[in-house]
């Protein structure tokens, strides 16, 4: 094929550029955090941009006036990892736009699982589990805390002690019956 009909600028241009960050919310949700989720994003990204980056740059800068070649592999990693942090950046700076925090709800309204619930619930094995729904961020399977978009969570809110919730899951459908409900 002929060069003569290849874009070079506009090739070069996207090869620059990152692809569009996805967020992991359902289109037109709020990113629903937890006290503790919003001081975590909040630190992590001041962390990123007040103290990361500038080291980062700085130590870029320090490689160029040392007169050091830009392919060395030191460069090239600190490269990347400033590509890291900005689009980690961008990424925090696009939740915390849509970032809601969630209060626990009143007394009189902790008698069914909401968001920020530890639920403690047993599956149709007898098997029990403590469970805590959480934003999208938050989660940790291996703690228990489970995303509130996530099937479990769906299916668990609004319920009470003594309620049964279905989940449909890629293995099958499961049932879990909700033993407690704490907020703390």
């Amino acid at each position: 094929m002929s060069r003569a009909f290849v874009d070079e600028d506009a090739s070069a241009a996207n090869e620059s550029e990152a692809p569009e960050i996805k967020l992991p919310i359902p289109p037109g949700s709020r990113n629903y955090l937890t006290s503790e989720g919003a001081e975590a994003l909040s630190r992590e990204l001041h962390e990123l941009s007040g103290v990361e980056r500038p080291r980062v740059v700085a130590e870029i800068s320090s490689h160029a006036l040392s007169g050091e070649s830009p392919d060395k592999d030191g460069v090239g990693k600190l490269r990347r990892r400033l590509g890291e942090v900005d689009r980690r950046i961008a990424y925090l700076y696009a939740m915390s736009s849509l970032a809601e925090m969630v209060e626990p709800p009143p007394p009189e309204g902790r008698d069914r699982v909401k968001f920020g619930a530890w639920v403690r619930v047993r599956n149709e094995a007898g098997v029990e589990a403590e469970l805590r729904i959480v934003g999208i961020d938050e989660a940790d399977p291996s703690r228990g805390w489970i995303g509130w978009a996530s099937p479990v969570a769906r299916s668990l809110v609004g319920r009470k002690i003594g309620d049964e919730a279905r989940v449909k899951l890629p293995s099958g459908e499961s049932r879990l019956i909700v033993l407690g409900i704490d907020y703390r």
